[in-house]
């Protein structure tokens, strides 16, 4: 054997070495910390650039480090993944397995059932039958909604707002609705146009979503509701751009991505939902379902939030807009406004 293949051999072996060492040190319970819990996250889609799921990153990583625990995070990429990944987070027996999105009620259902000893924490749905080991935190995103409207209806000049959504479906109508009574609460008179982007790929279309904000934008409306996911609302933003009106981002700040064009956000706080579920099953309380919306401040627009003055959003050199969206959140936290609900409708 010559001295290069040799080297090679010795190389390739060290390598398989190497990387079992690294798949021992994953799955062995011993090589944990044990001075804290162990927290597992499962999205439905790569994290990538969605900040809905970059927030519950987060919200695993403070969780973990605030428990002095471990944390590991499993992207699914399509419906076999999620469950596959739901799976394999159950059998490492975590504290408690974390799962965000709708997509999982079906698996989370399979698994409560057959693991009663395995804790969960549902996050954004919760399972049509209640369990006694899964935990639910869903959002009123309607809230949050409503109060984007509002700024809508105060700055639209046209007096016609509309709104670009990845389905047509009850859970999804919550930012288009709302999105057009708050602007008709802000301002009389003032009308929704909304679209759906449909399709085989909804959550991953921005072409389309560009497509139906050029479309809203050629009928007369002037400020648009991007609830188009992450990738949908960059066509948002984009067709915003090229076409001279304003669009309203989800989830995170989303402002910086299109700095003049982005109004604000309809922010869902998935990091502190997820730190309130861990602490609260971590503490013996399970099988209990939360809603967070304004009150809870679930919700929120980063417009209201003290960092707005540097968000890059567009509402923040309108402070007499915010100042009257800032009197109907208080009014929504009171109770004295109660936004319906469309998903219950």
């Amino acid at each position: 054997m010559s001295p290069r293949t040799l080297l090679r051999a010795v190389m390739a072996i060290s390598a398989v070495a190497l990387l079992a060492a690294c798949n021992a040190s994953a799955k062995d319970p011993a090589a944990r910390n044990a001075a804290g819990p162990a927290l597992v996250l499962i999205t439905p889609s790569p994290v990538g650039v969605n900040d809905f799921l970059k927030l519950a990153v987060q919200g695993i990583e403070d969780s973990a480090k605030k428990h002095n625990g471990t944390q590991k995070v499993f992207q699914s990429t399509d419906p076999a993944s999620i469950q596959q990944n739901l799976s394999a987070a159950v059998r490492e027996k975590p504290a408690v397995a974390v799962a965000v999105g709708f997509n999982f009620a079906d698996a989370i259902a399979a698994e409560a059932e057959r693991n009663p000893e395995q804790k969960f924490l549902f996050v954004d749905s919760c399972t049509t039958k209640p369990f006694p080991n899964v935990t639910c935190a869903v959002f009123r995103e309607h809230e949050g909604s409503y109060l984007a409207g509002a700024e809508a209806g105060l700055l639209s000049k046209t007096g016609k707002v509309g709104a670009v959504v990845v389905l047509d479906a009850p859970q999804f109508h919550r930012y288009s609705i709302p999105f057009g009574q708050g602007a008709a609460k802000a301002k009389p008179g003032t009308t929704l146009a909304p679209l759906f982007i449909g399709g085989a790929n909804p959550f991953n279309d921005p072409a389309r979503a560009k497509a139906l904000a050029g479309t809203l934008a050629g009928q007369g409306v002037d400020q648009v509701m991007g609830a188009a996911s992450a990738a949908g609302n960059l066509g948002v933003f984009e067709a915003a751009k090229q076409g001279g009106f304003f669009a309203f981002g989800v989830d995170a700040n989303q402002c910086p991505a299109s700095p003049g064009q982005v109004v604000d956000n309809v922010v869902k706080r998935t990091n502190v939902v997820i730190g309130d579920g861990v602490d609260a099953i971590l503490g013996g309380k399970t099988g209990e379902t939360k809603s967070y919306g304004v009150k809870e401040r679930g919700i929120s627009l980063t417009g209201l939030e003290p960092d707005a003055p540097t968000s890059q959003c567009v509402v923040a050199s309108h402070p007499d807009v915010l100042a009257k969206v800032g009197e109907l959140r208080d009014q929504i936290i009171s109770g004295a406004i109660v936004v319906d609900d469309p998903a219950k409708s």
